[in-house]
């Protein structure tokens, strides 16, 4: 799993059906990715929802979030609109996993991303990151104390 200090490998990811979001576009802001095993699961939904709750603490911080799952394109649609997510969920699905598998974070046995967090700083620097185990929401602490970090340094 990358680590603070490595640069954040760039990617392109569709985020809805017709539309991809890279890292390199959103370089000058903060970014949190935040990878999930899947869409629908009750961790899962508790997590992406508290994300959601979050935005407006995010955005104080000039921070945009992204989650990851190898889910499809259609299933984020489907899960986004149900839940009432205001942030873009990206597909990770073909070449399967090919994005988690950079970020060092991608489980072989089940075939899908583990629960992994990564705030990374306006030059592409990983600022700090955590992996979960799958059963638990990791929450927005961590993340919430790495944007306060990176705000110190550049202020």
């Amino acid at each position: 799993m990358l680590q603070k200090g490595d640069t954040a490998p760039n990617f392109k990811l569709l985020a809805t059906p017709d539309q991809h979001i890279s890292l390199e576009e959103l370089r000058g802001n903060s970014v949190i990715l935040t990878f999930y095993p899947a869409d629908w699961s009750p961790v899962c939904s508790d997590q992406m929802g508290l994300y959601n709750e979050m935005l407006s603490y995010f955005t104080k911080y000039d921070a945009v979030i992204l989650g990851i799952s190898v889910d499809s394109k259609w299933c984020h649609l489907a899960f986004s609109q149900s839940r009432n997510l205001h942030f873009p969920l990206l597909a990770d699905f073909e070449p399967k996993g090919q994005v988690s598998k950079k970020y060092g974070v991608y489980n072989e046995e089940e075939g899908e991303c583990h629960r992994a967090l990564f705030v990374i700083d306006k030059d592409g620097t990983i600022a700090w990151s955590y992996k979960s185990p799958t059963a638990i929401n990791p929450g927005a602490d961590g993340i919430l104390e790495a944007l306060e970090s990176i705000n110190q340094k550049t202020n």
